[in-house]
């Protein structure tokens, strides 16, 4: 666990797929009761949707047009038999349309040096951190490849700057989670900062690269729902989870008050 104190602090927000209607209740939280936790950050890091999620706070990007983004690939999702499986289901495309359309043309150069995102090389699995972009093309290809999830997105890899790179959950799903200055968040519960409350009568737990998950019922439905977001999905169970993300994050700026009101 990582509570900032009066030194620099970073966040870092793990990959979640589909989950990240989570991320957009946590944040909208934080953004209306302590704005100065998010600008204040010198880095925000994050993997595959996480990286997303970075890059929206990193750009100032408005929260509701995120989450119509997000409504509307998993409503497209929901449409076919096999889900995002489908042939005629092209996530990445669909990513690709939304950044194209979000982002500023000098998103690049209001990202450099603050936004970190997490790939993993083809060649030989590494990570990878990239946090300077030479161009809003440059960046676009990085949040590309740190969401590509191989054989679910697709079979060929897409390249940043001629190498080819998978997401980032296959090397580091969670960067710099170890820094005592680094403000994780996860939409699985386990034990990052910001995630949801899990049950105390639970002693199991995985690691995947990095993220905290606790075995349990709801986390398996979280997972799942990770990849493929369930047909019974409608506006109400996004909500209640984007709801979720708002009170945990409440939750932690109350249990932290005493650290971060001198931020």
């Amino acid at each position: 666990m990582a509570v900032p104190g009066l030194k620099d602090w970073s966040i870092s927000f793990a990959g979640c797929g589909f989950m990240g209607i989570y991320y957009l209740g946590a944040i909208s939280c934080i953004l209306e009761r302590f704005p100065r936790f998010i600008e204040g950050a010198s880095k925000i890091y994050g993997c595959s949707a996480g990286a997303l999620m970075a890059a929206i706070l990193t750009l100032g990007i408005p929260l509701d047009k995120c989450c119509s983004d997000l409504m509307f690939m998993a409503k497209e999702a929901r449409k076919h038999r096999l889900g995002p499986l489908h042939p005629a289901y092209n996530l990445m495309q669909i990513v690709q349309d939304s950044l194209l359309a979000s982002l500023p043309e000098d998103a690049h150069v209001r990202a450099s040096g603050r936004l970190c995102v997490s790939l993993t090389r083809v060649p030989d699995g590494k990570n990878l951190i990239v946090s300077e972009f030479s161009s809003r093309n440059d960046l676009i290809e990085a949040l590309i490849c740190s969401c590509f999830v191989p054989l679910y997105c697709g079979v060929i890899p897409p390249t940043y700057r001629g190498v080819r790179y998978v997401d980032g959950a296959a090397s580091d799903n969670l960067p710099r989670c170890n820094e005592n200055n680094t403000v994780t968040f996860s939409a699985y519960a386990g034990e990052s900062d910001i995630c949801p409350r899990g049950s105390i009568l639970n002693f199991h737990e995985v690691r995947f690269n990095n993220v905290s998950i606790q075995v349990n019922s709801e986390n398996v439905y979280r997972v799942t729902s990770t990849f493929f977001p369930p047909r019974s999905w409608i506006l109400q169970a996004m909500a209640e989870i984007c709801n979720s993300g708002y009170m945990d994050a409440l939750r932690f700026l109350k249990e932290n008050s005493k650290n971060i009101i001198c931020l």
